[in-house]
């Protein structure tokens, strides 16, 4: 029995000798390949433990939302924070210039997130962000929003004499001028720094301004950082403030009781003297209500600090706060904004995140009792209303009227007018991002792109955009997302877009997936000049289109490299083998041998790329989304209208290959996809009819 016993535990270390060595022997064997993929396993759990993160915020906050709804006070006069829950809430904010757009963007999701009144948002602009502005609002057509834009070179006169050392310029004072912006008969405002972030309901903060006594005007939070005690570094010498000074992030402003005061002459005089002596402004407009305070402490009223939770360097804002639940506003008062050094810095960034990439639609929600809330969403929803839901095309009708949220030049855009100028429209969605430093390479002029994305998919290509070389050293592209809505991609709608915001006067109607001929920009500046494109007359210049089924390949350097490569079969002409009546027109084989412009005539289904004058190209027709006759019916309205089709005898573009998209597929695979297609077209022909009359009959398949 002992010798049993012996004989397998022998055989039990034997064994586990042996599997100690096989195991060494793997991983002595993939040492390599295990480092090489724990750095990749690394990534791939910091990606997936941020998206945990950002969902179960999402949860928690709808969480939050949802209890405060359900025990609130739901009564048709009275809000459960005391107030009349129409009670317009006025919200004042000071934006310049094309980041501050998007930080906006990101407040207002916050507080239209929380919020159960309805809003009037008061945004003082330059006229580049005020271009965006107006039509970020139009387009998000949220109910109960009302926006007031008011220009900020009207306001300059009155601030830009103080010298200012704050990076936000001549803007961060211009909250000192609002009592007189403003409109008269507003009596009380809140107003915000764009780097903020709601955690609760406005409305909340509003009711603060029933806690104000007779003679106070202005709340605020107090400072959070020292910098107002003076004791930063050596020789520090900050404008005087009441202790620790406010922050003005945040502020309650009773614009009645300050121009009561003069307020206007107030601060006015005591920044004259202050300024003998301290020469400038270090944190423009706070320096100057702190002064004020300094000499009149009667008029502020002290917010408690989590209306203001300040995350600059070296502050004590952690005092604030000792539960999530205690949260109200957090602001991101720092130059280096999310990056910024803090304790809780996770939990605050992944808050502002989740509004970053939160879906836009999802805050068109009505306020239920009050009347007049969206004149544009109803006007759409009544349209919509008249819509057969029966009709097999329903869907395809609605998406032709759908408001899409834009967001206008989402990054910086700095273009200088030059003569006889051409800009590039093209449209593109996530899966052909790839495509922009290819083109840019290609393309050295002005290029308007609309983009068709998600809330969090414009954060990834912005993201995209920041890390790219290529695309941050051009200046001389507007970029403008249209939000996703709706089964179908918008083609049209998105040229649409892209087309309004051209400003020279010439433009190359392109795709994103074909890439210019080497010096295509400065020869299409040369040819609209010597073809007298300008004038009155009617013209399209076509640029022929081939293709490459190679990701690698030798683009042509020149016509005569071209035709080399399309003898040996490595170029074709553009969809020959599956829709060559798209450009057969074009004539091919004239082309080879051309030296000189040459006019072609339309022939069904010709779609081709066009350069024309900006003011004479009709808007392409929003009915057709998805795949198929988006480009065609465009064609064929400007040969109704009786323009000239000019071939360029020296110019072409190249398609490069890439995955269908998914609307090829629901052509080729749905019978229904098909079929409305043909009763949009029949509908499109009816339309020549009603338009241009009999010389329309030519049109109509036989």
């Amino acid at each position: 029995m002992r010798i049993k016993k012996k004989w397998f535990v022998l055989l039990g270390l034997s064994a586990l000798f042996v599997l100690i060595a096989l195991w060494s022997f793997h991983s002595k064997k993939k040492t390599t390949d295990t480092k090489a993929r724990k750095k990749q396993q690394i990534f791939i759990r910091q990606l997936m433990e941020e998206n945990y993160i950002l969902k179960k915020n999402i949860r928690d906050i709808k969480a939050q939302i949802a209890n405060k709804y359900d025990s609130g006070n739901h009564s048709c006069f009275t809000s459960s924070h005391g107030i009349n829950k129409c009670e317009v809430i006025h919200i004042a904010i000071v934006c310049a210039r094309y980041n501050s757009s998007r930080d906006v963007v990101t407040l207002i999701k916050s507080v239209l997130f929380y919020r159960r009144n309805p809003l009037h948002i008061h945004l003082i602009s330059d006229p580049a962000a005020r271009l965006i502005l107006q039509s970020v609002f139009e387009t998000w057509a949220v109910p109960a929003l009302e926006v007031s834009l008011y220009l900020a070179d009207d306001l300059k006169p009155e601030i830009q004499w103080i010298p200012n050392t704050h990076y936000s310029g001549v803007y961060g004072l211009m909250k000192l001028t609002l009592p007189k912006t403003l409109n008269k008969t507003l009596e009380k405002v809140i107003v915000l720094d764009t780097d903020i972030t709601f955690a609760t309901d406005i409305a909340e903060l509003w009711k603060m301004f029933l806690k104000f006594s007779k003679r106070q005007s202005i709340g605020l939070v107090e400072n959070q950082s020292d910098w107002y005690l003076g004791k930063l570094w050596r020789n520090h010498h900050p404008w005087p403030a009441l202790g620790r000074g406010f922050n003005t992030g945040v502020i309650l402003m009773d614009l009645k009781k300050l121009r009561d005061i003069s307020w206007m002459k107030v601060w006015r005089t005591i920044a004259e003297r202050e300024l003998i002596t301290l020469l400038s402004t270090a944190l423009a407009d706070q320096d100057i209500f702190n002064a004020v305070f300094k000499q009149y402490p009667h008029l502020v009223y002290t917010l408690p600090c989590q209306w203001n939770v300040q995350l600059s360097d070296n502050t004590r804002s952690h005092h604030c706060y000792s539960d999530v639940s205690d949260l109200k506003v957090i602001h991101w008062n720092s130059p280096r904004k999310v990056k910024v050094k803090n304790q809780h810095i996770e939990f605050f960034r992944n808050l502002y995140l989740t509004f970053l990439e939160y879906d836009g639609n999802l805050l068109r929600r009505e306020l239920f009792g009050c009347t007049g809330q969206n004149k544009p969403l109803a006007i759409i929803e009544k349209k919509i209303s008249t819509l057969n839901e029966d009709d097999d095309c329903f869907e395809f009708r609605r998406e032709g009227i759908l408001i899409y949220r834009t967001h206008l030049y989402y990054l910086d855009y700095d273009y200088v007018p030059i003569e006889n100028d051409v800009t590039l429209v093209a449209q593109l969605s996530m899966d052909r991002l790839q495509m922009l430093e290819t083109i840019c390479k290609h393309w050295q002029g002005p290029m308007s792109i609309a983009l068709y994305m998600s809330d969090g998919e414009a954060q990834q290509f912005l993201r995209f955009a920041l890390a790219s070389s290529i695309l941050m050293s051009r200046r001389n592209i507007g970029y403008h997302i249209v939000y996703k809505d709706g089964q179908f991609y918008p083609v049209n709608h998105l040229r649409n877009v892209a087309l309004r915001q051209v400003r020279t006067p010439f433009v190359f109607l392109a795709d994103i997936d074909f890439l210019p001929m080497y010096g295509l920009y400065d020869y299409l500046r040369k040819t609209v000049v010597e073809l007298e494109v300008s004038s009155n007359a009617k013209k399209a210049l076509v640029v022929p289109a081939f293709e490459t089924q190679r990701y690698r390949f030798n683009f042509p350097t020149s016509k005569t490299d071209l035709l080399a490569q399309l003898d040996v079969g490595s170029l074709f002409t553009f969809r020959y083998h599956v829709w060559p009546r798209g450009h057969a027109p074009t004539q091919f084989n004239k082309w080879r041998t051309a030296t000189t412009p040459y006019q072609v005539e339309w022939e069904r289904d010709f779609e081709p790329y066009l350069v024309m004058k900006v003011d004479q190209i009709p808007a392409y027709d929003r009915r057709f989304v998805g795949f198929g006759w988006n480009k065609v019916s465009h064609a064929l309205s400007l040969d109704a209208a009786e323009f000239e089709f000019i071939v360029l005898p020296n110019a072409f573009m190249i398609h490069m290959p890439h995955a269908p998209s998914l609307d090829i597929a629901k052509f080729r695979s749905s019978s229904l996809y098909r079929k409305c297609l043909k009763t949009l077209k029949a509908e499109f022909y009816n339309d020549l009819f009603e338009k241009y009359g009999a010389k329309a009959a030519k049109y109509v398949p036989e």
